[in-house]
């Protein structure tokens, strides 16, 4: 019988009905804030984690002729959108640039750049072409056409020189550019605004 009263307080305490709901209430209010706490702290840490790693560019170095023809691609269609801030997310953020006689570094200085480029290079139609690779760089020879705000219609020759940091991110760039006055009857590059069509000539198919 001892036993038995040993075991019955122990039995009434768990099966006994709580005669507190406003405390059951509580407690399972501060359980749920805690959960929703936890939760998002979980999703803090990975947008930390995120932030901190830098964000790949695929197709990463070491380049093949195939992979360089895709990042050749790749900036082509980027640069033929003329958005600045979309054109610059291919840079690491303290890629080095050396375009025609500028020269500066920096993701911030890359979009004033370009805004200032594409505020004068207006109707702006670009075709890049593959001339070398090897490891992590990847040389291109490109031409652009455009006209001016008078109506002055121009095809820009370049040559580009790239390297690639380990996230297939560029972290230089020197291009070397000449302008040529064309005629708008001489305008080879007639699609529009925006990506190249797939079935558009490239530059060695124009002769160019």
């Amino acid at each position: 019988m001892t036993e038995l009263h040993g075991v019955l307080p122990s039995v009434v305490r768990r099966t006994a009905p709580d005669r507190n709901p406003a405390r059951r209430r509580r407690e399972r209010q501060a359980l749920t804030h805690h959960r929703r706490t936890r939760s998002r702290l979980r999703a803090a840490d990975v947008i930390i984690v995120a932030m901190s790693e830098p964000a790949q560019r695929p197709p990463l170095p070491p380049f093949t002729r195939e992979t360089a023809i895709e990042k050749v691609r790749l900036a082509e269609d980027a640069w033929n959108s003329r958005d600045p801030e979309r054109v610059s997310l291919a840079y690491s953020v303290d890629s080095r640039w050396r375009n025609r006689a500028e020269i500066f570094s920096g993701r911030d200085l890359i979009v004033a750049f370009l805004t200032r480029k594409w505020d004068r290079e207006l109707d702006y139609r670009l075709i890049k072409e593959l001339w070398a690779f090897d490891g992590n760089r990847i040389a291109v020879r490109f031409a652009y056409e455009w006209h001016d705000d008078s109506g002055n219609w121009y095809r820009s020759y370049g040559n580009e020189n790239w390297e690639f940091d380990e996230n297939g991110l560029m972290r230089e760039r020197h291009a070397s550019i000449n302008d040529r006055r064309i005629e708008e009857s001489e305008r080879l590059y007639d699609w529009p605004l925006g990506r190249r069509p797939d079935d558009h000539p490239g530059l060695s198919d124009l002769g160019l």
